[in-house]
């Protein structure tokens, strides 16, 4: 609580008062200092030295409104700070030059490259060798400039998006200093190319969409029964007629890259295969009776695991970021109720293989692991469904597999805390809250902002329940998947504007999963200002 403070007397002069901090046992003049407050949004402060008149003072700056919200504010007195004639922005490393070229232009502010802050400048600088993983950042606003700090490159851009927020917002970036950094390292969006053909503009526009949000992952799925989105060399026969080329995509990821987003592309395996299996029907599971399994491709072929192989070599080449999705997820061999008697063949090659205690979900599991091991060959981090992990068995996925928690509908679901507990590292897609389906089949409902942003956390995993504290650092962030079931169902258009909400809602949850100060309505009106 401020005890004293300055009073401004008669004829504009200010008198001098003391400051009494609690706890800390000093007395300080009214107006010696500018240093922010170190306490809570709201107390008291020191004005600055250096105000714009002797006879003026300000009140104590508030907490910047942004979304996602920031974590820390110190709060200080000022005018803070807007974009004026004359202003620039300066880097103090040149490796920030496309952060310092984007933020002028959405500024509308000069560009200067490396050169001394001046007043009315926005200064960007790295605090390190630029290479840490870290994702925190500090923006300082005071003596007529802003200043923004951290270790990585990711950080920087992350305060850039803060900046951009408050000026749109408000017209003015608030006094005083922001310490703000995730919750969570994996945040990101997932969209199903493969069943909808999106174009290539609209998907910028989601990288530059989720960028200001500050996620850090872009998910294609781009291979899938209905169709395969992307240009092929190696086979050029699975590509549908409405496809990305590898120039568009291309574009899309040096996109990426500027805003600090990774995209993780998935061919999903051995099942969701029916794009690939119409143009190589060799390779066709059937069951004991002759009957093809939609989609799924015969993992007791080598010729199946040689021409999925040969497509993740080649897409390793154009995808360079350090994740994939290995998909696993809803094999038909595995959704029958006895596997070995409707799959024979399956069973034969899983005992010939693993021993004569092998069961098919043991094969299934080897062809994960057979996967994982062509991806680590291009160092990535791989990550499968859960649905694509088997109780039991011979044979157990590896380790370092990242499981993609989405459901716990499908035959002998697991919770995801026998995954936990288990030691595995997982990402939220819970399909009770983060899955938007064309369509809305199989019960599926369009999921709401407001849903994710009052009840959601990381640590809901499977419906609406979350797990044990003691499991948060295991559960490395969240993804929003659109899937296109019903492809037609929706419009492009549709689609950006139905996720609108859920994706604002969720970056705030990523970044801080604690209960937001504000409410629903507040945050959807904010939405709307700044973002």
């Amino acid at each position: 609580m401020l005890v004293g403070a300055g009073v401004v007397l008669a004829g504009g002069a200010v008198a001098a008062a003391v400051t009494v901090w609690p706890g800390e046992g000093k007395r300080t003049p009214a107006g010696a200092g500018s240093t922010p407050e170190r306490t809570s949004v709201g107390a008291a402060a020191t004005p600055p030295s250096a105000s714009p008149s002797p006879s003026r003072t300000y009140p104590l700056s508030e907490e910047p409104r942004t979304v996602p919200a920031v974590r820390e504010h110190e709060a200080a007195r000022g005018p803070g700070w807007k974009p004026a004639d004359g202003g620039r922005v300066v880097v103090r490393n040149a490796a920030l030059a496309d952060e310092g070229r984007l933020t002028a232009g959405e500024l509308g502010l000069d560009y200067a490259g490396e050169a001394k802050p001046r007043d009315g400048d926005v200064e960007l600088a790295l605090t390190g060798s630029g290479k840490s993983a870290s994702e925190a950042y500090t923006l300082t606003v005071g003596d007529g400039r802003v200043r923004i700090a951290a270790p990585a490159e990711a950080g920087v851009f992350y305060g850039t998006r803060t900046l951009k927020q408050e000026v749109r917002g408000g017209g003015t970036a608030p006094e005083g200093v922001v310490k703000d950094e995730p919750a969570k390292p994996q945040r990101g969006f997932m969209l199903d190319i493969a069943r909808k053909h999106f174009t290539a503009g609209w998907i910028e526009d989601r990288v530059r969409e989720l960028g200001d949000l500050k996620y850090n992952q872009l998910g294609l799925h781009f291979s899938d029964d209905q169709g395969f989105r992307i240009e092929s060399t190696s086979h050029p026969e699975v590509v549908s007629e409405q496809h990305l080329t590898k120039a568009q995509v291309r574009k899309i990821l040096d996109l990426a890259e500027s805003r600090h987003i990774t995209v993780v592309p998935e061919i999903d395996s051995p099942g969701h295969l029916g794009a690939v299996i119409a143009a190589n029907p060799e390779l066709q599971l059937r069951n004991a009776q002759g009957v093809a399994a939609s989609g799924a491709v015969d993992i007791a072929d080598p010729e199946s695991a040689e021409v999925v192989d040969e497509l993740l070599d080649e897409y390793a080449d154009l995808f360079k970021g350090a994740y994939w999705h290995l998909g696993a997820d809803e094999y038909r061999a595995l959704m029958v109720s006895n596997p070995e008697a409707s799959y024979p063949q399956l069973a034969a090659a899983a005992r010939q293989k693993y021993g004569a205690g092998a069961t098919v979900a043991d094969l299934a599991t080897g062809w994960l692991n057979d996967r994982a091991k062509v991806m680590r060959g291009h160092d990535r981090t791989v990550r499968a469904w859960n649905d694509g992990f088997f109780r039991g068995g011979s044979v157990q996925p590896d380790t370092s597999i990242q499981v993609a928690y989405w459901t716990g509908k499908e035959i002998g679901a697991r919770p995801p805390i026998e995954y936990l507990s288990a030691g595995r590292q997982v990402i939220n897609y819970n399909d009770e809250y983060l899955y938007y389906v064309l369509g809305e089949p199989n019960q599926f409902v369009y999921p709401t902002g407001q849903r994710i942003y009052e009840s959601w956390t990381p640590r809901v995993l499977r419906g609406t329940t979350a797990v044990p504290a003691q499991y948060d650092d295991q559960i490395l962030g969240g993804v929003f998947a659109v899937w296109c079931d019903l492809a037609n169902r929706q419009t492009e258009a549709q689609v950006a504007a139905g996720v609108r909400m859920p994706l604002r809602a969720l970056s705030q949850k990523l970044w801080d999963p604690g209960k937001p100060a504000l409410g629903w309505a507040e945050f959807r009106e904010l939405s709307a200002k700044v973002s």
